[in-house]
């Protein structure tokens, strides 16, 4: 029975792949030569964790993603460190029991209310290549990376 019990805890580790992420004070002190994808998320969306695991799933994106690109997993509302950005300090900002990260509200088109996933694709010089607000899925995440790396 135990070793059922293991055998189903790790069966889905075998089926995810882990991308490779890194944080925005680690982007300002790297020479980075890779485009960057900022994938900004809240815990509580159900499109988030739906899009989630459908990437994670997809092996094909994930190792596209890791050798080409340089990827920051933003959580809006519960990053509470100030972040330096492009020059810039951007602060938590609290409401109450929750809050939202000055820093969404910049990168969002939306500024009051941040639609997510929000996705940004900056060059190697961070600027915009691509913006996309809801779910991405793989198929299309895959053909929008295929013409960012063709430039």
């Amino acid at each position: 029975m135990r070793i059922l019990i293991l055998f189903l805890m790790w069966v889905p580790c075998f089926c995810l792949s882990q991308m490779k992420t890194g944080t925005f004070s680690e982007l300002e002190t790297i020479q980075n030569t890779k485009p960057v994808i900022i994938h900004v998320y809240t815990d509580w969306c159900g499109i988030c964790n739906i899009e989630k695991h459908a990437i994670e799933r997809d092996k094909d994106l994930i190792k596209m993603i890791n050798e080409n690109f340089y990827v920051i997993q933003f959580e809006a509302e519960k990053t509470k460190n100030t972040i330096h950005f492009q020059g810039k300090d951007f602060y938590y900002l609290p409401n109450g029991n929750s809050g939202i990260h000055e820093l969404a509200l910049t990168l969002s088109q939306h500024k009051n209310q941040p639609v997510y996933p929000l996705w940004i694709f900056l060059d190697k010089d961070q600027q915009l290549l691509y913006y996309h607000e809801g779910i991405f899925t793989p198929e299309k995440m895959k053909q929008k990376l295929l013409e960012i790396s063709a430039l």
